[in-house]
């Protein structure tokens, strides 16, 4: 690539300073990273500098960074120039990630010829999700026994030690990698992007998740608890070829779009680069009580320090007047022990009435203005007003029938809790 900077005649020695000076601030880019490793031609040649920059710190722009982790997944073409890249994963493949010691001559020289550690993660990207991350992940290992969100692909992987995948952390691996030498790990997502849905009526859009990498060094007590350098991607998860039939479709999408208007988004490129971003929080553990109809002998659950934890789980379902009518009756007039619902989960932060309205209208897609008042259904079946009291005296993961009445004074409807 050429560069020329156009200065007049009588600023020869200022041109010539500054081409020096850029020459130097590429220096050991290119360099040899030793037997077998990566050539950092390729590297320089991917979009590095197109992804989001909005995770990285204000200091580290321009600068080389100490390593390099590069997905082998295409990025897919319907994102705009200034958005973060977006890559489309099937579920269940084997993907490489290629783990890249990107440092200058002389740079971190403690970690020359020693291992470092990584851990990698599937994570939420939504912050709404990242709240609640414990409750799902917990509500996935219930629906999945014995699954994992995130292997390793150990027969793939080139160069990585010790790798190990902790059974009380599905979203987590980690491994030991020498940097002066090939290390190229290969991963799997089990879990699809559908999965983490609200409601689930067939044709909703998944909810992203983010693979982020966090890399460690030795400290005096040869644990690897001090970090070296965080980089994270944006990736969607589709059931088996669902990713490859979702990037030819966003193509066709492109394809068939004005000139002026594929100028306002991002090529694909054949490998997707994660971008700088803040280490993943110490883990801490917390104790919770199995959900009504499972029985589980895992009740710790990692949640993130900083992240905000939910201080209630509800769990409700909607009973129609229809399914009132057509519940079979046992001769004392009782409905029939086998009736089957369908609960969701409500997560309350501030206990409160209002909080409470707002996520049984966000549940069933309502307007909050549209539920005048919340009753629970009490002794010889009175109907007692809800408060913020008394939600506060709620048992954790209490269970709860939504029954509807008809307001007769406007256009509302009251919810009964039974």
């Amino acid at each position: 690539m050429a560069w020329a900077l156009k200065l007049p005649l009588t600023d020869e020695v200022i041109e010539s300073g500054l081409v020096q000076d850029f020459d130097a601030s590429l220096s050991g880019i290119g360099q040899e990273l030793g037997a077998g490793a990566y050539s950092m031609s390729d590297v320089l040649a991917l979009p590095i500098f197109k992804q989001e920059e909005s995770n990285l710190p204000p200091d580290t722009d321009n600068k080389i960074l100490p390593f390099q982790y590069v997905l082998c997944a295409s990025t897919s073409p319907a994102v705009k120039l200034h958005d973060e890249t977006l890559t489309y994963l099937n579920q269940g493949q084997s993907y490489e990630i290629r783990m890249i010691d990107n440092r200058k001559i002389g740079e971190l020289p403690e970690i020359t010829g020693k291992m470092v550690k990584s851990i990698i993660r599937v994570v939420f990207h939504d912050r709404r999700l990242q709240y609640t991350e414990h409750q799902q992940l917990e509500g996935w290992r219930w629906n999945r026994p014995g699954d994992r969100i995130l292997d390793l692909d150990i027969p793939m992987s080139v160069g990585i030690i010790d790798p190990r995948a902790n059974p009380t952390q599905l979203n987590t691996v980690e491994f030991l990698w020498d940097p002066s030498k090939r290390t190229s790990v290969f991963i799997q997502v089990h879990c699809i992007s559908t999965e983490f849905t609200m409601r689930k009526h067939g044709g909703e859009k998944g909810v992203p998740f983010r693979i982020q990498i966090d890399t460690f060094k030795e400290n005096e007590n040869e644990e690897y608890t001090e970090h070296l350098h965080s980089a994270s991607c944006q990736v969607k998860v589709f059931k088996p070829k669902g990713a490859d039939r979702k990037q030819k479709t966003d193509r066709e999408k492109m394809e068939k779009r004005a000139p002026q208007e594929k100028e306002k988004y991002q090529p694909s490129y054949e490998t997707t680069i994660l971008t700088e971003c803040s280490p993943w929080p110490e883990v801490t553990y917390v104790n919770n009580s199995p959900s009504p109809g499972f029985n589980s002998t895992h009740n710790s659950f990692p949640v993130a320090e900083g992240v905000v934890r939910p201080r209630l789980t509800i769990y409700v379902c909607q009973e129609s007047q229809q399914a009132r009518e057509q519940q079979p009756k046992h001769e004392n007039g009782d409905a029939a022990a086998n009736t089957f619902f369908v609960y969701h989960a409500i997560y309350l932060e501030e206990l409160t009435a209002a909080e409470l309205t707002e996520k049984i209208a966000q549940l069933f897609n309502i307007s909050p203005r549209q539920i005048n008042q919340i009753f629970k259904q009490g002794p010889t079946g009175i109907h007692v007003l809800v408060s913020d009291e008394m939600i506060q005296n709620f048992q954790d993961e209490v269970c709860f029938v939504l029954d509807t009445m008809k307001d007769e004074t406007n256009d509302g409807y009251h919810i009964i809790l039974k």
